[in-house]
C-alpha cells in the first residue's frame, strides 16, 4: 500500500497572543509521518498537543516555518499554479462543530453544490445528480435538499458536513473530533458511517480525536501527539495491546476495557503552554517515570513499525 500522504520534520510556529517579535509559540515540533491509500489514520493527544494544527498545515490554512508535506509524492508547499487549484479538491475537511460549521442562511441543497460551483465547470443536471449521490450515500432523504440547517438533529448535521467533504470526490478527508459534539447514540451512528465510507468508497481518512475509543474502533493505525511532538506511532491493535509512552500509557487507562482490569493513570499538573515549552523531554514535567536526562535530553526516536520518543527504551 503506497503512502498518500508524508509529512517530513515538519515545523509550525504561531506569534503569541504578546505580539512580541521574538516571542514565538511551537505547535507542531518536527513532525514525521504517513498515511497510507486507503487508511484511517488517528491522530491522539489532549486538546492543545497541536493536532489541529497539523491539519491546518495539510489543509494550507497555515503555513509551515520548515519541513515537507508529501502529498502522491508532489510537496504541498511548492504546487504551481494548477496544483494549487485542484489541491483543495483532493483534500477535503469535517469539522468538530456540525452546529457552526453549516452556513444557517442557506439551503441543504445550496451548501451541497456550491463546492462544486467554485471548482468544477459540470452542468447544472449533473452537480444536482451529485447531490443525490452523496445525500443517499450519508442516509437522509431527498427531501432535505429544501430544508435549512436548524430543521436537523446535530448528528443529521454531521452527515451533512460529510456529505459536502465527499462532494468532490477527494481522496483524503480530515475528520477533526468529528463526533466529540454529538450525544453519546448519535456518536455511534457517524462513527459507523465512517467505517462505511472507508470501505466502500475506498476513502483515506485521518482522524483526530482525543477520544481512545473512537480510534480503537475506527482507526488501523495511530499517533500520540505531545505538545507538538508524535511520541508513539503504531498499529492501532498493538498500541492498545503494548503501550510504551507513559503518556500513551495514561490515555489508555481512561478506556473502559472489560476483557482486562486497567488501573487509571492520573498525571500530574496541566499541560504545559506552548509558549513555554519544558527543557529536554517535553513531557518530563508529567511522567511518573521521570529521570534526570528527561529534564535537559531529548530522546530519539526507535523502532520501526511501533516507534516510541522516550528514554525508558534506550
Amino acid at each position: 500500500m503506497d503512502n498518500l500522504l508524508e509529512i517530513k520534520n515538519l515545523i509550525v510556529e504561531y506569534n503569541s497572543l504578546k505580539k512580541q517579535k521574538d516571542d514565538l509559540v511551537v505547535a507542531v515540533n518536527d513532525v514525521s509521518l504517513s498515511i497510507k491509500e486507503g487508511e484511517i489514520y488517528a491522530l491522539a493527544g489532549e486538546s492543545g498537543c497541536g493536532k489541529s494544527t497539523l491539519a491546518k498545515a495539510i489543509t494550507k490554512l497555515v503555513r509551515p516555518k520548515s519541513g515537507e508535506i508529501l502529498f502522491e509524492d508532489k510537496n504541498i508547499l511548492e504546487h504551481d499554479n494548477s496544483e494549487k487549484k485542484e489541491y483543495p479538491k483532493l483534500v477535503q475537511m469535517v469539522f468538530q462543530n456540525p452546529y457552526s460549521s453549516l452556513n444557517p442562511k442557506m439551503k441543504i441543497g445550496d451548501i451541497l453544490r456550491e463546492p462544486l460551483d467554485i471548482n468544477t465547470n459540470y452542468s447544472k443536471s449533473r452537480k444536482n445528480a451529485l447531490v443525490k449521490e452523496v445525500l443517499n450515500d450519508v442516509g437522509l432523504q431527498q427531501t432535505s435538499l429544501e430544508l435549512y440547517p436548524h430543521e436537523f438533529s446535530g448528528g443529521q448535521r454531521q452527515r451533512i458536513a460529510i456529505a459536502r467533504a465527499l462532494i468532490l470526490n477527494p481522496k483524503l478527508i480530515i475528520a477533526d473530533e468529528p463526533v466529540s459534539a454529538l450525544d453519546a447514540s448519535i456518536q455511534a451512528q457517524i462513527i459507523n458511517l465512517l467505517k462505511e465510507l472507508k470501505e466502500e468508497c475506498n476513502l483515506t481518512f485521518l482522524l483526530i480525536t482525543h477520544d481512545m475509543s473512537v480510534i480503537k474502533y475506527l482507526a488501523d493505525r495511530v499517533a500520540i501527539m505531545y505538545l507538538g511532538e508524535i511520541v508513539e506511532i503504531g498499529q492501532t491493535e498493538e498500541i492498545f495491546k503494548n503501550p510504551m509512552h507513559p503518556y500513551t500509557k495514561a490515555l489508555l487507562s481512561s478506556v473502559p476495557q472489560p476483557d482486562k482490569k486497567v488501573t487509571k493513570i492520573i498525571l500530574k499538573g496541566d499541560l504545559p503552554s506552548p509558549a513555554n515549552l519544558p527543557s529536554g523531554c517535553k513531557f518530563h514535567t508529567r511522567c511518573p517515570f521521570v529521570m534526570e536526562k528527561c529534564k535537559t535530553h531529548v530522546p530519539e526516536v526507535i523502532g520501526v513499525e511501533h516507534k516510541v520518543k522516550c528514554f525508558l527504551y534506550d
